[in-house]
């Protein structure tokens, strides 16, 4: 089994790609992402991976434009057509975790920091870190107004190890 964080590096390649294809491509991504050589950092997934990235990155997809409305009011002068596709990818990806699961917020924000640093331009780390700072902010006061047992499911597990 692999660990959350190449769970998510794996759903962030997910979304990557079916992003490329402006949604079209959700099918052959999920043939891809089913194949078990599909990464080159040596990870090995297992079945249940694999739906947990594919699980999230397809939750992303389908929040895109809560997140793109989240993000253009933070940053309007940035809207996501404008964004590097990488850094669009690693915020909607962080923007989905952050409010559709029980993850724990402030570790996705690291984790997309560390995402952006790996296939974001020299700018990105701090982008993502000004404009998920934002979503954290909201996503705390709201998580701390409501109570735990509507906490919602996590596809990718808690933590970062």
């Amino acid at each position: 089994m692999a660990r959350p964080r190449d769970i998510r590096r794996l759903a962030f390649a997910a979304l990557f790609q079916i992003d490329a294809g402006e949604g079209d491509s959700i099918e052959t991504v999920r043939a891809w992402i089913s194949e078990p050589d599909q990464d080159d950092s040596g990870v090995k997934y297992d079945a249940r991976d694999r739906r947990k990235a594919l699980a999230t990155a397809e939750g992303a997809w389908r929040g895109r434009r809560d997140a793109d409305a989240a993000f253009r009011e933070l940053a309007p002068d940035w809207p996501t057509h404008r964004m590097p596709a990488a850094d669009r990818a690693i915020l909607r990806l962080a923007h989905y975790e952050m409010t559709q699961t029980s993850t724990e917020p402030k570790a996705i924000v690291n984790e997309a920091i560390e995402l952006a640093k790996s296939f974001g331009t020299e700018r990105s780390p701090g982008f993502v870190n000004a404009l998920l700072d934002s979503i954290l902010k909201d996503v705390l006061s709201k998580r701390a107004a409501r109570p735990a047992a509507h906490a919602p499911d996590a596809p990718v597990e808690e933590g970062t190890a």
